[in-house]
């Protein structure tokens, strides 16, 4: 019996001796009130600490706002308050998603070539120095480089259908792959848009003049020039069902426009009847909602091709209207377009 009370008190000796100094479960032993925490471990010197790498945020940029093409409609004599009163219903509902202004300028005097011209050159009368409004072949052409210069150069595909001939004059014919005067109603001129549609564009202007020469027989805003805008504005609801169905319209960008406005029977005076028009843009990346910011008819030039990545000139009097984009607007002189 004292035998085995010897090998039992010999073996939890011999236990106690082995037991780490956490105990038997790993918890620090108290010695009156210290603790005592084992060492941190040791590292060895032959491998290196690993770091903490840092956490780089990653920001996205914005992205510059593009367009596949660009369509440019201009209703001969619109004054912007003829939408309403026409009503000009297709454009008063694509005017609720685009942005726009009804206080747009454009050129003094305000005739139908010459505006035009600084509509789709960026520049004023002086510079490209279309002062006529005729169609006087033996004048030439607009100078300066014009949009469809741009595009053309680009390889994009240009297409001008008009209802007053003498546009021709705007750009050499080199820089269109298509142009065609329509001389018939604004219907006519929008199927034949149309037609162009199909094999794809890159800049396509149209140009609607019937509501110009009502205004010029029965006077602005009279019943018959109300009357031809309606007949514009079902015109121009066919070209947009024609991007809708040629698939185009998503990535499209569009601009509705005039040359100038008028009053009585006339327009070319410094009236702001006459002066004053409307400027809509509707596409990718745009913001809708009235622009507050100044927008002259050089701009259009400028912000379709800006929307096509093109290069513009740097004698371009226009802007691109940024503000359209939710982008800050470039510094700029507003263009005093007066000519002789």
């Amino acid at each position: 019996m004292k035998k085995s009370r010897f090998i039992f008190v010999l073996v939890v000796l011999i236990l106690v001796a082995c037991v780490p100094s956490g105990g038997l479960w790993g918890v620090p032993e108290v010695v009156g009130t210290a603790t005592f925490t084992p060492p941190p471990p040791i590292v060895s010197t032959d491998t290196p600490a690993l770091t903490a790498t840092p956490v780089t945020e990653t920001v996205t940029a914005t992205p510059v706002p593009r367009a596949a093409r660009v369509l440019i409609v201009s209703f001969d004599g619109l004054r912007p308050d003829a939408i309403a009163k026409a009503p000009m219903t297709n454009l008063l509902i694509l005017m609720q998603a685009s942005a726009y202004t009804l206080s747009a300028q454009t050129i003094l005097p305000s005739s139908t070539l010459p505006a035009h011209a600084s509509m789709l050159t960026g520049l004023c009368p002086s510079s490209h120095g279309v002062t006529w409004n005729d169609y006087i072949p033996e004048n030439g052409y607009a100078k300066g480089t014009d949009i469809f210069d741009l595009a053309h150069a680009a390889g994009l595909r240009t297409v001008m259908v008009v209802g007053k001939e003498k546009l021709r004059q705007i750009t050499e014919p080199a820089s269109t792959d298509v142009f065609a005067f329509v001389d018939g109603s604004e219907d006519d001129v929008a199927q034949r848009a149309i037609q162009e549609m199909t094999p794809g564009f890159g800049v396509m202007f149209v140009h609607f003049p019937q509501g110009d020469l009502a205004g010029h027989s029965f006077g602005w805003l009279s019943q018959m020039q109300l009357r031809a805008y309606r007949e514009g504005d079902d015109a121009f609801g066919k070209l947009l069902a024609g991007l809708d169905f040629a698939g185009l319209r998503a990535s499209t960008l569009i601009i509705v426009t005039a040359d100038h406005g008028g009053h009585k029977t006339t327009h070319g005076s410094d009236a702001p009847e006459d002066i004053t028009i409307p400027w809509i843009i509707n596409g990718p990346f745009v913001h809708a909602g009235q622009l507050s910011g100044y927008v002259h008819t050089t701009d259009t030039a400028a912000t379709a091709a800006f929307m096509l990545g093109l290069p513009r000139p740097a004698e371009w009097d226009g802007r691109p209207v940024m503000e359209a984009f939710g982008l800050p607007a470039e510094p700029r002189a507003m263009p005093v377009c007066v000519y002789k």
